[in-house]
């Protein structure tokens, strides 16, 4: 397989191709450029894709620039939003800096990543170098962007700071002079901007190459923290393969195709296995990317037992009845399990309740005021398919 080749695998598109190629051939060195914001303390496995393509460039030798949006944060992204995101502290910027160059470096070869902060320029500028800046765009270029056009359509408020978000990206490229910038495929109209700044500070334009974005576990949107449809490098074991079980079988593909980077040869070996047997190895493929190989059967073990042999699993969280319930003797459905601090929020537990996903005992629970009485010696609640609880007296 050509370089090329290999570069436009799950690529979703490329533009300008054949100067990245010329360059190339030429024996230059490319200036490989990834921007992530740290607006939130995980990286998710929609991350990962455009991680695998960087990693692609890092084996072949070029320099792979890791760009922290610690400027951009304060800012944030409205790609594929209907809301302007909220502000955050430049504390939380930092924390998130710090957590992300961890989860990033478990994909990434640390030894031939270049980490580079936006502040480094954006801090330096004054309100003249701003207006500077937004001299090289128009209103009416700006809302060809499809989610800006849909909230001006729609008459949903956008604030110029947004305005100023994708020239802010470009411009980024412009002070690293990058060869390539990566991105997922909402990113294009910002990468785009970034060849049109670089052409006019006279610099080679770069080249642009887009991923596809991750469905999430819903098995329709894209993978998103605030959607709820996520799986992050920072989930736990279990976590991450009850979750990556939890899929439909058309979305296991695509995280055979993008995540595991599987060809079309063992991808079609796969699909001939029944569809469980093959998540089952997507998912301790992956999970053992992040823990060992060792946690990852164990987690297939443990699944196994519960789902195929209706057993309970060995290592479900054990709470005494005092640390739930104190003194009391009697507590409603929705406070034991809130109280357990297993769930995002009570409002989460009770729609667990009324959809019929809790049981006691083996017995399905759907009153979330149901009274639980202090055990004799023990019971066992679960909540969904991989939420296991034992409260002892």
């Amino acid at each position: 397989m050509s370089r090329l080749d290999i570069l436009k695998t799950n690529a979703e598109s490329i533009i300008g191709d054949e100067d990245m190629m010329e360059r190339i051939r030429a024996g230059k060195k490319l200036k490989i450029k990834l921007g992530v914001d740290p607006t939130r303390p995980d990286l998710t496995f929609g991350h990962m894709v455009v991680f695998n393509k960087m990693k692609q460039f890092q084996a072949m030798g070029h320099e792979c620039i890791l760009l922290i949006g610690d400027y951009t944060a304060t800012i944030g992204d409205p790609s594929g939003r209907s809301e302007t995101r909220p502000v955050l502290t430049d504390e939380e910027v930092q924390q998130n800096s710090e957590t992300y160059l961890d989860q990033a470096f478990q994909i990434l070869d640390e030894n031939k990543t270049t980490v580079r902060y936006n502040s480094e320029w954006f801090r330096k500028m004054d309100f003249s170098d701003a207006l500077s800046l937004t001299r090289q765009m128009t209103v009416a270029r700006m809302l060809e962007r499809d989610d800006f056009a849909k909230r001006y359509a729609s008459r949903t408020p956008i604030s110029i700071v947004e305005f100023l978000y994708p020239l802010i990206q470009g411009y980024d490229s412009v002070m690293l002079q990058a060869d390539v910038e990566l991105g997922g495929s909402d990113q294009l109209f910002n990468m785009l901007v970034g060849r049109a700044l670089q052409k006019n500070a006279g610099q080679p334009e770069q080249t642009v190459i887009t991923m596809p974005l991750l469905v999430g576990l819903d098995g329709v949107k894209k993978m998103s923290k605030s959607l709820g449809n996520y799986i992050t490098f920072n989930d736990s074991a279990k976590d991450m393969f009850g979750k990556i079980m939890s899929i439909n079988d058309e979305t296991m593909w695509d995280y055979y195709r993008l995540l595991l980077e599987v060809d079309g040869e063992a991808l079609k070996r796969h699909k001939l296995e029944h569809p469980m047997e093959a998540k089952k190895h997507l998912a301790v493929s992956l999970t053992a990317m992040f823990h060992s190989l060792d946690a990852a059967n164990h987690e297939r073990q443990q699944f196994e037992q519960v789902f195929s042999r209706n057993k309970l699993p060995d290592d479900m969280p054990v709470f005494s009845w005092r640390e739930i319930a104190g003194e009391e003797n009697q507590l409603a459905l929705t406070e034991v399990l809130s109280r357990t601090k297993l769930f995002p929020s009570k409002k989460e537990v009770r729609r667990l309740i009324e959809q019929g996903a809790v049981k006691l005992n083996e017995e399905k629970a759907d009153d979330p005021f149901q009274p639980i009485e202090k055990p004799e010696q023990e019971h066992i609640l679960q909540a969904g398919k991989r939420i296991f609880v034992k409260i002892v007296a």
